[in-house]
């Protein structure tokens, strides 16, 4: 790319967050952004929390670039929060997993491009350039990951119940993953164990299904962490 198409492209893009929970490669990415767009609004994140504390702040990015592996998400439920929360910026996706099956979800619901970590600096910045420019992106050799058919979506819509779970339930629902009975999940929230279950009966409902094995289940087919092991 030559400077000029690099300036030219910078007149779309302002600002940008940036959302990684490794601080080298959050930093490397920041100044990546800064470099390629000429640019010095670039907020960063190493949550989801912190994330969605930044948009709350009256911070309009106009792009945002997320890692899927966060340690407060479960699959797509990040991006779903985040998407809902910015719905007109573009999110790009950055992830070290690369499956076709985690690309096509992450396509299929709706992020700008699909960035493997282990992609070379220029390629990273012709990419970013691309998306700017209105363009989508995925990995070489992906090139058929479009956005699948609504019938298709069942991760995507799986995520965006777990996404749609209120801050108590997503924590209820994570402590559930990790085999914690109620008691104990009572304990560690500081709530009464009848409110605990209240939550659980709700969280269950939401997710449709019946029991806490088959919500632990459910979480785990569309954590990539999980799925991927």
């Amino acid at each position: 790319m030559t400077s000029m198409s690099v300036v030219a492209q910078s007149a779309t893009v302002k600002s940008a967050l940036v959302v990684d929970d490794h601080p080298l490669y959050c930093d490397a990415l920041a100044s990546m952004m800064e470099s390629v767009f000429r640019i010095r609004k670039v907020r960063k994140a190493a949550s989801l929390a912190e994330a969605m504390d930044v948009l709350r702040d009256r911070f309009s990015p106009d792009i945002v670039m997320l890692d899927l592996n966060l340690p407060d998400v479960s699959g797509l439920s990040g991006f779903m929060k985040i998407k809902d929360k910015a719905q007109d910026v573009p999110v790009v996706v950055i992830s070290a997993i690369t499956s076709a099956d985690v690309v096509q979800s992450v396509m299929s619901a709706g992020a700008a491009g699909f960035i493997p970590k282990d992609l070379g600096r220029e390629r990273l910045k012709a990419a970013m350039l691309d998306i700017s420019d209105g363009k989508s992106f995925v990995p070489p050799g992906y090139a058929d990951a479009a956005p699948r058919a609504p019938e298709d979506t069942s991760i995507a819509d799986i995520s965006r119940r777990i996404a749609a779970l209120s801050q108590q339930q997503s924590r209820i629902l994570s402590l559930i993953c990790k085999g914690k009975p109620n008691k104990l999940i009572a304990y560690e929230m500081q709530l009464a164990e009848a409110t605990v279950k209240a939550h659980i009966t709700t969280l269950l409902r939401r997710l449709g299904v019946r029991n806490r094995t088959q919500a632990a289940l459910l979480v785990r087919e569309v954590s990539i962490r999980h799925s991927l092991q």
